[in-house]
C-alpha cells in the first residue's frame, strides 16, 4: 500500500495555489504594453494632446539644462575626465589585485557616479522625438538600456556588501574535525536517467567524505533495476517512488519524509564532492539560526560555448561570475540563492517551511527564498568543494538556460514570490528583483541587435548626440566599466566574451520570458541530459536561424550604412539641423552594425557542436608511474603521468628503450601509481615521442570495485584540486575573437582527439 508523505501532501496543495496570480501578473503586463501602444498610435495618428506632448518634449531635449552642456573647450580637453578617471582605476586596481573594502569602494563609487550621470544625459539630452518612429525607436532603445542600467546599478551598490566566509569555515571547521560538533548527515543523491557511470562517480565520492556520522541516499526516480543494482554494489541506500510527482522537489521530499539526519546534503547525479566536503560546511550549523550553507558549483569538462570555439583552457565557465560576483553579493544582502546541488541544510528548518517548493521549475531558489522570509540564514561559503559535468552540447546548455528562466520568472506567479512575500527586509527584495531582471535584459539584447537595422531600412536615428558630447558622457562611462569589469568579477569573465555569452541565447531566451509572463505554467521539468558522446560536427539549426536571417539582415544594413556615410559625410555641415543628426547617426550605425556582424558571426560558431567521441573527461594530474611490460621480458619503466581519466592515462617516460608501436598494435603492461600504490592493467595503444622521452598512451582493463574507489578518489576528491582560473583580459578577448574569425574549428581543427580537447584543469 502506498502512503502519501506529509511533505508531498502539501506539495500537492502548493501546486494548486497559484491560479489567480497569473492572472494579476499577466494583466499587469498586458496593460502595460496596451498603454503604451495605445499612447504611440495615438502620436502617429497625430492626435492633438499626445502629439503637443511629445513636441514639448522634444524642445526639452534640445535645450537641456546647463549642467549637461559640453564644455566650450578643444576636443583634446574633452577626454580629460576619462583619462583621469582611468588612471584612478588603474591605479586601484594595481595596488589592490583583488577586490577589498576600500577598493570596491572607490571604483563602485566612481562606477554609480559615471552611471548617474550617463542616465541624466541620455534622459535629458539624447532623446530623439521630432518624428513619431524616430521617437518610437529613441524612447524604445532608452528603455532597453534603462533596463539593463537598473540591473547594473543594483549589483553595483550591493557589492559595497560582500561577504567571504572562508577565514570563518576555518575556524568552525574546526569543531567539526576535533568531534566537537558531529550532527548527522543524509546525503542525497536525486538521479533520473543518468548514465550508470555517471552515478558510480558521485557515490563513490560521496562515500570517500572524511566524516563517518554520514548516510549516502541514492534516489532513483525512473525506478530502473541496473542502479538498484549499483547502489547494492556500491554500498548505499536506495530509495524510489511510485511515480514522479514534481520531479526532482518531489523526489527529494519524498525522500525526506523517510529519513532522519540532522542535517541533509544535496548532490545533483552528476557532482563528485571532494573528500572535505562536510567538514568545511557543516560547522556553520552551529548557528541554530543557520538554515543551509551553499558551495559553488564547478565543473570538470569545458562548457560547450568553449569547446565549440576550441577554447577549453582559456574560457572560464559561464557559472564562474555567478558563483565569484553575484553570490558574494547575494551573501552580503541575506539574499543567498540555493543553486540545488553541493549544498547542505537543516532538516529541521526545511521540515518548519514544509520542505522543497513543488511549485515551480527552480525548486532549489524558492526553497532558500522560503527559509529566509521564516527567519532563516543562508550562507554561501565560496570554496570549490565539488566538480560536475556542465552541459556537454549547445542544445542542453540551451535546455538548461531556459529551465532557470522559466522557473526563475514564476516567482510573480507563485506564493514564494521574493518581492511580495511576508518577511524579507528591502536589502534582500532589491537583491531577488536584480536576479528577475536579469533575465528581461535578454529583451534589451535583441533590441541592440535589431537596433542597427533601423538606421538603414527605415531611416530612425534613435540618437540625438555630437561626437563632443559622446567624447564627454558616454566615453568615461564606457572606458571606466570595461575596464573594471573583468576585476569586481575576480577575473572570471571579460566584458567582451560576456556579450558572446549574453548573445548566444538572446532570442530564445527573449522568447521564454514572454512566454512565462503570458503562460508560466506551460512547460514542465526536463533534465539537462549528461554522459552523452558524438563522433561527428553537427549544428543547431533550430537555436541558428534567427541569428542567421539577423546576420543577412546587418551585413546589408553595413553596407548601406557604410555608403549613406561615404556619400552624405562630405556635405553634411551644409544641411539643416534635424538632417545633420541623422547623417552623424548613421555613422554611428555603421560601426554598431560591424560589431554587432563579428558577435553573431562568432555566435554561429558556437552553434557548430564539435565531436566528442569519448563520455569520459582527461585530467591535467602529475603522478609518478612505474611501468611493467607484461611480455617475456617484463621490462620495468618509469615516468610521469601528463593526462589520466577513468578509462585510460598518458605517460612520459624518464628512460629510452620503450618498444616502438606499429599502427593498431597494443602492448599489455601494468601501471602502478607510486603516490597511493594503486595497481591497473592495460594496454599501451599509442606510443612516441615527446623531444628525447619516449610517450605511451594506456587504456585501462575493467577493474575490480578497490581499483575503482582509488582512481575515483585520486581524480575527483582531492580537497583543494578544483581552481579557479582567470579569464583574458579586454584585449586578449578581442585577439582571440578575431582569431576565431579567421580560423575557426570546423575548418582548421576537424581531428579532434578526446585527450587532447577534454582536459580538465585541476
Amino acid at each position: 500500500m502506498t502512503t502519501t508523505s506529509p511533505l508531498e501532501t502539501q506539495g500537492v496543495k502548493a501546486s494548486k495555489r497559484p491560479l489567480f496570480r497569473p492572472q494579476v501578473a499577466t494583466v499587469v503586463l498586458l496593460g502595460v504594453v496596451l498603454l503604451a501602444g495605445a499612447i504611440v498610435a495615438a502620436w502617429f495618428t497625430g492626435q492633438g494632446t499626445i502629439s503637443r506632448i511629445f513636441n514639448q518634449l522634444n524642445q526639452l531635449q534640445s535645450n537641456p539644462p546647463l549642467w549637461l552642456e559640453v564644455p566650450l573647450v578643444a576636443g583634446a580637453y574633452l577626454l580629460v575626465p576619462t583619462v583621469m578617471l582611468f588612471v584612478i582605476v588603474l591605479v586601484v586596481m594595481k595596488v589592490s589585485p583583488q577586490p577589498r573594502a576600500w577598493s570596491r569602494f572607490v571604483v563602485v563609487g566612481i562606477l554609480l557616479a559615471l552611471t548617474l550621470r550617463y542616465f541624466l544625459w541620455r534622459s535629458l539630452s539624447t532623446l530623439n522625438l521630432n518624428t513619431p518612429i524616430n521617437g518610437l525607436f529613441s524612447l524604445g532603445l532608452f528603455f532597453m538600456e534603462l533596463l539593463m542600467l537598473t540591473s547594473t546599478s543594483i549589483q553595483l551598490f550591493l557589492m559595497l556588501r560582500v561577504r567571504d566566509r572562508r577565514r570563518e569555515a576555518d575556524w568552525l571547521a574546526m569543531d567539526v574535525v576535533e568531534k566537537r560538533f558531529t550532527p548527522t548527515v543524509d546525503v542525497m543523491i536525486p538521479t533520473y536517467n543518468e548514465p550508470a557511470f555517471i552515478l558510480r562517480r558521485t557515490i563513490i565520492g560521496c562515500q570517500a567524505i572524511d566524516y563517518p556520522f554520514k548516510t549516502i541516499y541514492l534516489l532513483d526516480d525512473t525506478r530502473r533495476p541496473e542502479i538498484e543494482a549499483l547502489a547494492a554494489e556500491l554500498g548505499c541506500e536506495y530509495r524510489t517512488r511510485p511515480d514522479n510527482r514534481f520531479a526532482k522537489a518531489g523526489n527529494l521530499n519524498h525522500a525526506i519524509a523517510q529519513t532522519d539526519g540532522e542535517l541533509i546534503v544535496v548532490f545533483d547525479a552528476d557532482f563528485v564532492p571532494t573528500r572535505n566536503f562536510l567538514t568545511r560546511t557543516i560547522g556553520f550549523f552551529q548557528d541554530p539560526q543557520v538554515a543551509l550553507v551553499q558551495t559553488p558549483q564547478t565543473f570538470y569538462n569545458a562548457d560547450p560555448i568553449a569547446r565549440n570555439l576550441g577554447l577549453e583552457n582559456i574560457l572560464t565557465p559561464e557559472e564562474e561570475v555567478f558563483y565569484r560576483q553575484i553570490q558574494p553579493i547575494r551573501d552580503g544582502a541575506g539574499s543567498v540563492i540555493c543553486s540545488g546541488t553541493s549544498f547542505v541544510v537543516r532538516r529541521s528548518a526545511l521540515e518548519a517551511t514544509g520542505g522543497f517548493v513543488t511549485d515551480s521549475l527552480s525548486e532549489d531558489y524558492f526553497t532558500g527564498i522560503r527559509l529566509t522570509a521564516q527567519g532563516y540564514r543562508l550562507i554561501y561559503l565560496d570554496e570549490k568543494l565539488s566538480a560536475g559535468l556542465a552541459a556537454e552540447n549547445i542544445a542542453a546548455h540551451a535546455l538548461q538556460r531556459l529551465r532557470w528562466a522559466r522557473g526563475t520568472l514564476q516567482a510573480f506567479f507563485i506564493k514564494a514570490n521574493p518581492l511580495t512575500i511576508p518577511g524579507l527586509n528591502f536589502l534582500q527584495r532589491l537583491a531577488h528583483l536584480e536576479g528577475l531582471l536579469h533575465w528581461f535584459t535578454s529583451l534589451s539584447r535583441v533590441g541592440f541587435l535589431l537596433m542597427p537595422l533601423a538606421y538603414s531600412f527605415l531611416g530612425v536615428i534613435p540618437l540625438r548626440a555630437t561626437a563632443a558630447e559622446l567624447l564627454y558622457f558616454f566615453l568615461p562611462y564606457y572606458l571606466v566599466q570595461l575596464a573594471v569589469f573583468s576585476w569586481l568579477n575576480y577575473r572570471s569573465r571579460s566584458a567582451l566574451l560576456s556579450d558572446i555569452y549574453s548573445l548566444v541565447l538572446a532570442f530564445p531566451l527573449a522568447l521564454t520570458v514572454i512566454q512565462v509572463m503570458l503562460n508560466p505554467f506551460s512547460r514542465g521539468f526536463k533534465v539537462t541530459p549528461k554522459g552523452t558522446a558524438s563522433d561527428r560536427f553537427s549544428f543547431n539549426w533550430n537555436l541558428a536561424w534567427p541569428l542567421l536571417a539577423l546576420f543577412v539582415a546587418t551585413a546589408v544594413s553595413l553596407w548601406v550604412n557604410v555608403g549613406n556615410c561615404m556619400i552624405k559625410g562630405a556635405w553634411a555641415e551644409t544641411v539643416p539641423p534635424d538632417i545633420a543628426v541623422q547623417i552623424k547617426g548613421i555613422g554611428l550605425g555603421w560601426i554598431w552594425s560591424a560589431y554587432n556582424l563579428i558577435m553573431i558571426g562568432i555566435a554561429l560558431l558556437i552553434l557548430l557542436d564539435v565531436p566528442r567521441p569519448s563520455p569520459y573527461e582527461w585530467f591535467n594530474l602529475q603522478r609518478t608511474v612505474k611501468l611493467t611490460v607484461l611480455d617475456t621480458s617484463e621490462h620495468t619503466f618509469y615516468g610521469i603521468t601528463t593526462m589520466m581519466s577513468e578509462v585510460g592515462a598518458e605517460l612520459a617516460l624518464t628512460q629510452a628503450g620503450f618498444p616502438r608501436l606499429a599502427p593498431e598494435e597494443t602492448l599489455p603492461v601494468c601501471l602502478e601509481i607510486q603516490e597511493n600504490g594503486l595497481h591497473l592493467q592495460g594496454e599501451v595503444v599509442r606510443s612516441g615521442f615527446d623531444g628525447e622521452f619516449p610517450t605511451v598512451r594506456i587504456m585501462f582493463e575493467p577493474m575490480n570495485l578497490l581499483q575503482q574507489r582509488q582512481l575515483t578518489e585520486m581524480l575527483f576528491c582531492r580537497p583543494g584540486q578544483w581552481k579557479s582560473r582567470c579569464t583574458p583580459n579586454e584585449f586578449q578577448s578581442l585577439w582571440l575573437l578575431f582569431r576565431i574569425l579567421l580560423r575557426p574549428r570546423v575548418l582548421f581543427d576537424r581531428h579532434i582527439d578526446v585527450s587532447a580537447v577534454s582536459v580538465a584543469q585541476v
